[in-house]
Parts: C-alpha cells; sequence; structure tokens
C-alpha cells in the first residue's frame, strides 16, 4: 500500500532518523523523500510503501503518531489514492 506521510515542525537534529526508523520498524520502504528547511521551519514529504504483513496502515499511522509527539514535530499519513483524490476536486 503507498502512502503518503506529511511532517512539519521546528527544525532539530534527528528527525529523518527517527521517522525512517519508525518507517523500517514497521517494514515500510521509502520510495521518495522530499525535505525542505524554511527558516526555523522544518517540512518533509515522504512517498512510502507499507507492508501489511509486517505493519498494518493504523500500526504505522500510531506509531509515526507516537514518534510525532517524542519528536515535537506534526505527522500526518494518508493513503496514495485518498491524497490523489483529495486534489482532483
Amino acid at each position: 500500500m503507498k502512502c503518503v506521510i506529511s511532517v512539519l515542525g521546528k527544525d532539530r537534529s534527528g528527525i529523518v532518523a527517527a521517522v525512517s526508523t519508525a518507517l523500517a520498524e514497521c517494514g515500510a520502504n521509502i520510495d521518495d523523500i522530499s525535505q525542505t528547511i524554511l527558516d526555523d521551519i522544518f517540512s518533509m514529504t515522504m512517498l512510502t510503501t507499507l507492508n501489511p504483513s509486517v505493519a498494518d496502515f493504523n500500526t504505522v499511522q500510531e506509531r509515526l503518531e507516537k514518534e510525532g509527539e517524542s519528536l515535537g514535530v506534526q505527522i500526518i499519513i494518508q493513503r496514495e489514492d485518498v491524497f490523489q483524490y483529495m486534489y482532483k476536486i
């Protein structure tokens, strides 16, 4: 299952490492990644492929939510088909 993950918050060391480690622990693969820092605001978008036999969407979502809380950033995960559909309207 393809998913889009958005990360937004105050820039600090270790955000990319923590998010990618959480995804790896859930068996997800990062297909593409883009990040930027605007002044002191960190922004990252990832296209990932989840492996439902390791962790389903809800499990990954809960794991990323916990990671976001510990990092002090907002992490949003959406199924790619839902993401694409939202921007067709």
